[in-house]
């Protein structure tokens, strides 16, 4: 019996990911928001960055689940 942490990574980083994508399109027009990032909207990107690796770990969570015999 193994801890398998990640389901709870994938979620998390899920659901950071979602939230700060959403945040980041709601600031796209916001210049001064981004003047110290040099223009980059941080929030989109990392957000964008946070749903794909929380993606990758719920996939890899299902794949060993579909292989673990009964």
């Amino acid at each position: 019996m193994g801890l398998d942490i990640k389901l709870p990574i994938g979620l998390m980083f899920s659901i950071f990911g979602i939230i700060l994508t959403i945040f980041g399109l709601c600031t796209l027009n916001d210049t001064a928001l981004y003047e110290r990032s040099l223009g980059i909207n941080v929030n989109l990107w990392s957000g964008i960055f946070m749903m794909i690796f929380g993606g990758i770990m719920l996939t890899l969570y299902l794949i060993k689940k579909k292989q673990k015999p009964v």
